[in-house]
């Protein structure tokens, strides 16, 4: 019995090992050097992501650029560019137009800026960030108002997203760009009040915004992607990229080198999007030519978890030849992890030269020049 029970013990002991080694390795974060030259390689979406495409009705009533704020499982939610306060509802299966809603104004029921928008199907509400006056208004899916609620602390919000049934997952600063004071919060979807900070360490503040005499100018960047059922969180002034998951912890995931406080020009990290097998980034330097209004070069970078390995990347789809996809779009949630939007005008030349294919050329025989565009869903493969 003795004998029995040191074997059963050893066997344990093994097993516990063997998890608890497995789970370091897992959790060991990816190292990603942004100064390096990383061998080039050629990818098509199709083969690394589910595709959905969704062909915006043309109506006097509905007409749009096609900028996605939100989907959900059966809604795709567009602006126009320039915000003129328009906001369409589409059905996601045939691109039906649903609802249109405009309560741009200055009364306590409208909004001064829709800079981003939610969808909660479950719940028929939609969340409209207004961001210039700092507070978020919620309208049902006809677009009458519900309720509004100031923003934490006077704060603005960006990356904001549908965390939960009760919570927003939002960024928060004191000054609209990054300070010491901006964190990853969550907060109630019934009244805005703070339900929990996520804060990441780190030491000296530094933004990618660049600043010369009177002049600011900010590049695009997302601090906040989708990762399965987690969420991947960036903070401009740390080395270290987190997961934060489901159970309210914070994960490292992604190390750069070499340190942000360690370079002139700064480059900068941000994880674009994130699956099973692939990490999709970009380093930005922290240039811009006041003369020629250019500036902020970027390099695409990919981790391939089966080959252990960053490619500086070329994303093909598969549907239309020669097109480059750029992960630029806004993220979306972690069921359509990003988007994008293709002109009807463009669909159709591509067309006549024969560059289309499958569902796509299907969809873009029966476009004309006026027609809203298509638009791309990008989903996890399944």
């Amino acid at each position: 019995m003795k004998s029995l029970k040191l074997f059963l013990f050893f066997i344990f002991s093994t097993l516990l090992f063997i998890s608890c080694n497995g789970q370091q390795e897992q959790e060991k974060p990816l190292v990603v050097d942004v100064n390096a030259s990383y061998p080039k390689k050629d990818l098509i979406l199709q083969d690394l992501f589910d595709v959905e495409y969704v062909p915006l009705e043309t109506t006097d009533e509905f007409i749009t650029h096609g900028n996605v704020k939100s989907t959900s499982k059966n809604i795709v939610v567009t602006t126009n560019w320039g915000g003129n306060g328009d906001i369409f509802l589409f059905d996601r299966a045939t691109g039906k137009g649903l609802q249109k809603i405009n309560h741009f104004g200055q009364s306590g029921e409208e909004y001064t800026s829709a800079t981003e928008i939610l969808v909660d199907e479950a719940q028929k509400e939609l969340f409209v960030i207004d961001y210039s006056a700092k507070r978020i208004l919620v309208y049902d899916l006809a677009g009458n108002f519900k309720r509004s609620f100031k923003t934490v602390e006077d704060s603005y919000y960006t990356n904001t997203f549908n965390y939960d049934t009760k919570h927003l997952l939002c960024y928060k600063s004191q000054t609209g760009l990054t300070d010491e004071y901006s964190k990853h919060i969550l907060i109630s979807k019934q009244d805005g009040s703070l339900f929990k900070e996520i804060p990441i360490p780190f030491g000296k503040l530094e933004s990618p915004v660049f600043v010369q005499g009177e002049i600011t100018v900010s590049p695009s960047f997302y601090l906040t992607v989708a990762n399965q059922e987690n969420w991947t969180l960036t903070e401009t002034s740390a080395d270290t990229i987190y997961n934060y998951l489901s159970d309210g912890t914070l994960h490292p995931i992604i190390e750069r080198t070499p340190s942000i406080h360690e370079m002139d020009p700064q480059v900068f990290l941000y994880p674009t999007v994130m699956c099973s097998d692939y990490y999709f980034m970009k380093t930005q330097k922290k240039e811009f030519d006041m003369a020629r209004r250019k500036g902020f070069p970027t390099t695409q970078l990919v981790y391939d978890k089966q080959e252990n390995a960053i490619y500086e990347y070329m994303l093909y789809n598969g549907d239309w030849e020669e097109q480059i996809i750029s992960f630029n779009s806004q993220p979306i949630n972690q069921e359509v992890l990003t988007w994008q939007s293709m002109e009807a005008p463009d669909l159709i030349e591509a067309n006549a030269a024969g560059k289309l294919k499958g569902k796509l050329k299907e969809i873009t025989d029966k476009l004309d020049e006026d027609s809203n565009p298509v638009i791309m869903l990008i989903k996890p493969k399944r």
